[in-house]
């Protein structure tokens, strides 16, 4: 059931109620989160039809609201797609758990054992923007790790999420984990609330623009994890192999515009920009690419349109890239460093110098050789899905799967030990022994 709420005080309720939940979800066994998961997967397969049907809906009126085409495409659901988002479910529930693993195990003395061991964050915060799906890798995320969740999904896809998060209550109800670890809120309204809840949520994670992040962050005493703009890059070195190059620099950029790890911006090398730019033109142009080059791309490529610097600073999120040409790989990276926006950067190069040159000075969380940047994807790092991409440069970074949202806590046991004995001129001195 979706909560609506009406005021500061019915928040406040919903959060203790998911805290309270989330309490008890952390102490649960993997086997007993596991049957959770399965039970989520099996109830949006049951409830298919009623969240495609609330989809379609939010489709319609978007439509009429006059939705910007990038989003439109991130908000529609089809079978495809949510059988993706089921199989992404069962992935999640065949990982290693990630809570409870023992990362030190330490004798400090005899009979005065260390551990350090990993545990749930508590109560996350998600505020996401049109992909339905992601409140299904978000909810079987959170459960994996013994979270409970708040989700804030975009006014467009209201029903959608609504749907979504009703068919997953009814799975958990029929399970160890309460229905209340999982809730969602509907209105704008709600995310100011949500931001004041630092008593009950223990990490916010917005997904969206740059200036939203900056705004929760702005907002907010709860830690926060950002995901702000993919402002990708391509640089195709002078080393390059073009058949490699245009291969890549098509699928980064056409593969799934909208998609926050699609390049923006194209570099290549002025070496080879005569050769490889009028025919990286024909082929995007054959795929409805709008190109906006430098002066010195546009004297090789006439007929596309003068990039200003603007475009630099732009994540289109559609079939639009801008092109330029660079001296040397030096200017590529700082031309990278300077207008990136740390996710997800990559090399086209046969030069392995380069190439690990490339790697090692480009600030992002993703840096790659020879593939395209699309792939900086949880499922496609066998995460099993993401709650988000972070680009800040504390870990997490990049997809933020299972792992991301663990912490841990050191435990001590002893028998009557008392720090005086180890202390002053007749300290007894530690053992420090790692254990097996």
């Amino acid at each position: 059931m979706t909560i609506s709420v009406e005021n500061s005080s019915n928040i406040i309720a919903a959060a203790k109620k998911t805290r309270l939940a989330a309490l008890k979800l952390a102490v649960l066994s993997t086997e007993a989160r596991n049957q959770a998961i399965e039970a989520i997967a099996q109830a949006l397969e049951s409830a298919k039809d009623e969240i495609l049907q609330a989809n379609v809906a939010d489709c319609e009126r978007a439509t009429t609201d006059g939705i910007a085409k990038p989003l439109y495409k991130r908000l529609q659901l089809d079978e495809y797609k949510l059988r993706d988002a089921i199989a992404g479910v069962r992935d999640v529930g065949k990982l290693n758990d990630p809570v409870g693993e023992v990362q030190i195990h330490r004798e400090l003395d005899q009979g005065l054992i260390l551990k350090r061991v990993t545990c749930p964050l508590g109560v996350l915060g998600v505020i996401f923007e049109a992909r339905p799906e992601a409140a299904i890798q978000i909810v079987t995320l959170a459960i994996k790790s013994g979270n409970g969740v708040i989700l804030k999904g975009g006014k467009e896809a209201t029903r959608s999420c609504e749907a979504i998060v009703k068919a997953i209550k009814q799975g958990l109800s029929q399970t160890a984990v309460h229905p209340d670890a999982v809730q969602l809120l509907t209105t704008r309204e709600e995310i100011l609330e949500l931001l004041k809840l630092d008593k009950y949520v223990d990490l916010i994670i917005p997904r969206g623009s740059n200036s939203f992040v900056r705004f929760v962050q702005e907002n907010t005493r709860i830690p926060v994890l950002g995901h702000a703009d993919g402002i990708c890059h391509l640089y195709i070195d002078k080393a390059a192999d073009l058949e490699k190059a245009i291969a890549i620099t098509v699928d980064a950029k056409t593969n799934y515009p909208a998609a926050c790890n699609a390049i923006e911006t194209l570099l290549v090398h002025a070496s080879i920009a005569a050769k490889f730019l009028p025919k990286i033109a024909e082929v995007l142009g054959k795929l409805n690419v709008e190109l906006r080059g430098d002066e010195r791309t546009r004297e090789i490529v006439p007929k596309i349109a003068t990039a200003t610097e603007e475009d630099w600073e732009t994540e289109y999120s559609d079939l639009i890239l801008s092109i330029q040409v660079v001296d040397s790989l030096e200017d590529a990276i700082a031309h990278i460093n300077n207008y990136g926006s740390k996710h997800t950067d990559a090399i086209v190069t046969e030069d392995a110098e380069a190439a690990q040159t490339f790697l090692a000075l480009v600030n992002a969380a993703g840096v790659y050789h020879n593939c395209s940047t699309r792939f900086a994807d949880g499922f496609r790092y066998g995460f099993g899905a993401e709650v988000g991409i972070s680009t800040q440069q504390m870990p997490p970074r990049g997809p933020v799967g299972l792992e991301g949202l663990v912490t841990y806590k050191y435990q001590m046991i002893g028998n009557g030990h008392i720090v005086a004995t180890y202390t002053g001129a007749n300290a007894k001195p530690f053992t420090f022994k790692d254990l097996v």
